[in-house]
């Protein structure tokens, strides 16, 4: 959730903020002149193995949108790159698994478990990273979301206060928390329609499934044989499923992940008792420092969204395990700030700055949240990155929004207009349909605020222990980008933080044909009023005009 508004297109004379270590070429970033695609969307079913590689296929050839890494890495066949590190601030990333461990980065000025801060940074054993949530190794950090923090610390002021109590110093705030209390309630009223929904038909299900296989005397059984049963102990829903040719049990198994889904959204992030935090740290005191700890991985067990982000743009290329991450030269730098709920303005601001110190010249940055009482904090380390020259790409969420209208932090244009860096780009979400379906459904928009849109439904990562998995987001649109990005740094280390954000939005594929607004009303709009650039990621064009602006061809 991120973006800002943009400059002319063909005129962005390069806006570099140097690194103080080297110099930075001032080249400018010409305007898109690569010619628009025009192929039919691909009509066959996909296998499996298509499916799990389609975000890095190249378009004119498969006619789905992906972003022609194969052809990327044939361009750089004849090239050496250096190697860069890549900041991933996230829920945690399991850095034992196979797909990523040769790429995590290490700190080489610390010596491991001696429980001393050796490089002097303010972290004692950061080897790998830095965990802001802290808690014990192994294990998980559900939070509150921050409409819920907000509610409940103002509702110790104004729970039961009539307007007419309230002070003209307090109006302002007095407003602001009748909206927060119709806001929170309305969702907590959803989401309790759906935990008691998926409990209540998860319960009848299993019951009908349990009475079915007990007279039937197997464990599973065909819609005939499930006919023949009393209907007034079969569930509707179990018929329903039974005649599609799904597995019950499969079927109760998603019903669980559902109720635990929707349970623990009302047991954490729409509690308004809960506190989540194990830092014994002040949340509202930046100088509150240091806190946290080395362990980086989170829980192996209920956090995937860090490990499935950091695949995909960084796992190990042709190592033979599981899946290509999109950038080689790679070295992965986890930090771990993003709870289960919504993360803390200090630990993302201290998360962006430790990046930016231990050398990370890309961040991805797969969260936002729609308040942010401490942003002030957030933009000041977003002007540090800046100041460093590094790139930060942030996902643009996944309310099926116009962030050009509503609030989506972390931002680089407060206003929604304005932006106060060019060293931030925002990521939105397309599937593999190239036709009017091609932008996720639940991927946030904006004409000034979403930059380009990138593979984001259907991606199949890295998850913990050894595993993969296809999920969806803007989450991960964000590391396909921040993937190019890192090829660009690797390979034309001359370009700054600001040429490489404008050279990825100047040589994506520009669509040219009208496509559904995400959200499900069916309503027709043209894909280039959806983002500043109108176009989608293409890797191979990236850096053919990164190669231009270096060589002066």
């Amino acid at each position: 959730m991120n973006k800002t508004s943009f400059l002319s297109l063909g005129f962005i004379a390069l806006l570099a903020s140097c690194n103080p270590s080297k110099s930075i070429h001032k080249i400018p970033v010409p305007e898109n002149t690569f010619e628009t695609i025009n192929v039919p969307a691909k009509q066959q079913e996909m296998y499996l193995e298509e499916l799990q590689k389609w975000p890095q296929v190249d378009l004119a050839t498969d006619s789905i949108p992906g972003m022609s890494i194969e052809k990327a890495y044939e361009f750089l066949a004849d090239k050496k790159g250096e190697t860069v590190i890549v900041g991933v601030i996230d829920s945690g990333i399991d850095i034992t698994h196979e797909d990523l461990k040769d790429n995590v980065w290490t700190n080489i000025d610390e010596i491991p478990n001696n429980g001393k801060d050796d490089d002097k940074n303010g972290y004692v054993d950061d080897i790998n990273g830095w965990n802001f949530l802290g808690g014990p190794e192994g294990t998980a950090n559900p939070e509150q979301l921050e409409l819920t923090r907000l509610y409940a610390a103002l509702s110790k002021t104004y729970d039961g206060v009539s307007e007419e109590e309230v002070s003209e110093s307090q109006q302002k705030e007095y407003v602001f928390y009748k909206e927060l209390k119709a806001e929170f309630n309305e969702k907590n009223e959803e989401l309790q329609m759906n935990v008691s929904f998926f409990s209540g038909l998860l319960e009848r299900i299993s019951k009908s499934d349990a009475f079915a296989q007990k007279e039937l005397n197997k464990s599973t059984y065909s819609i005939d044989e499930l006919k023949t049963l009393p209907q007034d102990k079969i569930d509707p829903y179990l018929i329903k499923v039974v005649a599609a040719g799904r597995s019950p049990q499969e079927f109760i198994e998603k019903l669980q992940e559902g109720k635990d889904y929707y349970k623990g959204q009302a047991d954490f992030n729409y509690n308004l008792e809960f506190n989540g935090r194990k830092t014994n740290d002040d949340v509202t005191n930046l100088s509150d420092v240091p806190y946290g700890n080395n362990y980086v991985i989170g829980s192996l067990e209920d956090e995937m969204h860090g490990t499935h982000v950091s695949g995909i743009g960084f796992a190990t290329r042709n190592n033979g395990a599981g899946m290509n991450g999109v950038a080689q030269n790679v070295q992965l730098l986890s930090v771990r700030a993003i709870p289960d709920g919504d993360e803390y303005d200090k630990d993302v601001a201290l998360a962006i700055r430790y990046a930016v110190d231990n050398g990370a010249k890309v961040i991805n940055m797969s969260f936002g949240k729609s308040y942010s009482p401490n942003a002030e904090w957030v933009y000041d380390a977003i002007k540090y990155a800046e100041k460093h020259d590094v790139l930060l790409v942030h996902a643009a969420g996944n309310d099926a929004k116009n962030i050009d209208k509503v609030n989506n932090f972390p931002t680089d244009a407060p206003d929604k207009i304005t932006e106060i860096v060019d060293n931030v780009i925002t990521i939105g979400s397309i599937t593999k349909h190239y036709d009017k379906n091609l932008v996720s459904s639940f991927s946030n928009y904006g004409r000034k605020n979403v930059d380009i849109f990138a593979p984001g439904s259907e991606i199949y990562s890295t998850v913990p222990n050894n595993e993969y998995e296809s999920i969806q987001g803007t989450s991960m649109a964000a590391p396909a980008v921040a993937g190019v990005a890192a090829l660009i740094r690797s390979y034309y280390p001359e370009l700054s933080a600001s040429q490489v954000k404008h050279i990825i939005m100047n040589s994506g594929t520009k669509v040219n044909f009208d496509v559904l607004l995400p959200g499900g009303d069916e309503t027709l709009v043209a894909f280039k009023d959806l983002s500043v650039s109108g176009s989608i990621l293409n890797a191979y064009n990236a850096l053919v005009l990164a190669n231009q602006i270096v060589n002066q061809k």
